[in-house]
């Protein structure tokens, strides 16, 4: 139960940072294309492998700790650096052709997923 907080508590705190950039960077460059998600994304994931790479060779960091941070305030700041975190596990251990997969799989997976959420309510 205290790792489900941990990870509700950094999940809270990311998913509140994601909505200010995304608010800072539609008033800095406009709405007409997503740079609020494009900015989270990329800067998510660049805080994701600092974090890893820090807490993995650096600091020995502790489970509680990967789960707020890594789980919880990233995961919540975006799920694209968890995505990007797999891609990058499973490309390091050798398994470039599951990596690729998973790339493809998740991409076109939940843009084909989505459209079809799309059809099923308007087609009702």
């Amino acid at each position: 139960m205290y790792h489900l907080l941990l990870v509700c508590a950094g999940g809270a705190i990311g998913a509140g940072l994601r909505h200010l950039s995304n608010a800072a960077a539609g008033r800095l460059f406009g709405t007409a294309f997503p740079w609020g998600t494009l900015t989270v994304n990329i800067a998510g994931c660049l805080a994701m492998g600092v974090f890893i790479e820090l807490l993995a060779r650096r600091f020995g960091g502790s489970e509680a700790f990967r789960l707020f941070v890594a789980t919880g305030l990233l995961g919540g700041y975006t799920t694209f650096s968890a995505f990007s975190l797999d891609v990058a596990a499973l490309w390091e251990r050798g398994a470039q052709g599951a990596a690729a997969g998973y790339v493809l799989a998740s991409v076109a997976g939940a843009i084909t997923a989505l459209f079809a959420g799309l059809w099923l309510v308007r087609s009702l």
